[in-house]
């Protein structure tokens, strides 16, 4: 009788196990099939927005900036540090002459990636002139400062330069600084959004998935971190870490993580309890295969949605930081150290050297905010 009742006992088992297994496999294939169709509709519907596809293009031109960088940029010197105080505050579209001497062929030429990662030195002495001219094989240059400049004609040249956005307090050109300002704000915003959803990600489908003590502990390490003002937060651990590049990142992606963490906590909630993710437990899959191969999948649109929304806010953090003057240091050019440095020829009739930084933030992360927005519209399957 006994041996009877155990039989049975493992013919139900192996019943909700098939069962289970039944259910699993048809959800998942259904997923697949709905997931591929739900792709297809919501970029149709992504595309009806024409707002979200111009911001689309507007970050995909400033992450192609970022990512050429000192290959398309007119000052190919690191950091776009060459000064010219002669030329100091020149208006845009301004024109400058400059005598080329002394080229240096000892200078390593550096390969195509390091020069567009790092930038190249100038092999060759360039001196700001005021006028020029050629007289018995030699050149007779008049520079800003100092004496007349006599050289023979087969030793130099004269090279004219533009410069579209006119040049800085330092005589340095604007448009090569933001254009690498643009990789600047852009990699802040790429990392810290990486640590934030790393970290976001795993304590939210922690707490929703275990629930119990687990979600009252990790709520409550949340709940202290809300609590705290963010540029509070940012401006304490920055302190802590030092200044420089690859600090702010790890700055400003250990204060983004809260708000994606009570979003994955919240959607992981509301499908926990679905018929797949039952499945996935009476087949023992472990926790962490349930939750990211899984769970993961279909919440991807909510996470999607809220790090375009962090990354705008991370490029406005690390905006004001620079502007502090505790994030990005110098010579290492930054949009918010720029708006700081110029701040000043606002009254002085130069306001376009704030201004110009000013509206590349502005641009950028309203562009994400758009997205961000177009994203949550697409998404919606109730829509």
């Amino acid at each position: 009788m006994k041996k009877k009742e155990e039989q049975q006992k493992d013919a139900k088992n192996g019943c909700v196990s098939r069962f289970s297994f039944f259910i699993f496999h048809f959800s998942s294939k259904r997923k697949d099939l709905s997931g591929r169709s739900l792709d297809r509709m919501a970029w149709r519907r992504f595309r009806r927005n024409p707002l979200s596809v111009a911001s689309l293009v507007i970050i995909g031109l400033f992450a192609v900036v970022a990512l050429l960088g000192y290959l398309i940029t007119p000052d190919h010197t690191p950091y776009c540090n060459q000064q010219y105080l002669e030329l100091a505050t020149l208006k845009p579209f301004s024109k400058a002459s400059f005598l080329i001497t002394d080229e240096n062929t000892l200078i390593t030429h550096h390969s195509t990636l390091n020069t567009m990662l790092k930038g190249s030195p100038l092999s060759y002495t360039a001196t700001p002139i005021k006028e020029y001219r050629y007289a018995h094989d030699s050149l007779f240059a008049t520079p800003y400062n100092g004496d007349p400049i006599v050289v023979p004609a087969s030793e130099a040249r004269v090279e004219t330069r533009t410069f579209i956005l006119g040049t800085d307090g330092y005589g340095r050109d604007v448009l090569s600084m933001i254009m690498i300002g643009s990789r600047v704000s852009l990699s802040v915003g790429f990392i810290a959004i990486l640590i934030a959803l790393l970290i976001g990600i795993t304590l939210g489908a922690l707490a929703a998935y275990h629930g119990g003590w687990v979600d009252n502990l990790i709520m409550w390490f949340i709940n202290v971190v809300w609590s705290i003002p963010t540029v509070l937060l940012v401006i304490a651990i920055t302190f802590v870490l030092g200044k420089g590049f690859w600090q702010i990142f790890i700055a400003v992606g250990l204060t983004m993580w809260v708000d994606i963490a009570r979003v994955v906590r919240g959607e992981v909630f509301s499908i926990k309890e679905k018929e797949y993710v039952e499945a996935t437990r009476a087949l023992g899959y472990s926790t962490f295969r349930t939750i990211f191969r899984h769970i993961l999948p279909n919440i991807a649109g909510a996470i999607v949605v809220i790090a375009a929304s962090n990354f705008a806010s991370a490029i406005l953090l690390e905006a004001g930081l620079s502007f502090l003057g505790i994030g990005v240091q110098p010579p290492m050019p930054s949009w918010g150290m720029m708006v700081k440095e110029n701040y000043g020829y606002i009254l002085l009739d130069n306001a376009y050297l704030a201004f110009l930084p000013g509206l590349a933030i502005m641009l950028v992360v309203l562009a994400f905010m758009l997205l961000a927005n177009g994203l949550r519209d697409a998404l919606d399957i109730k829509r």
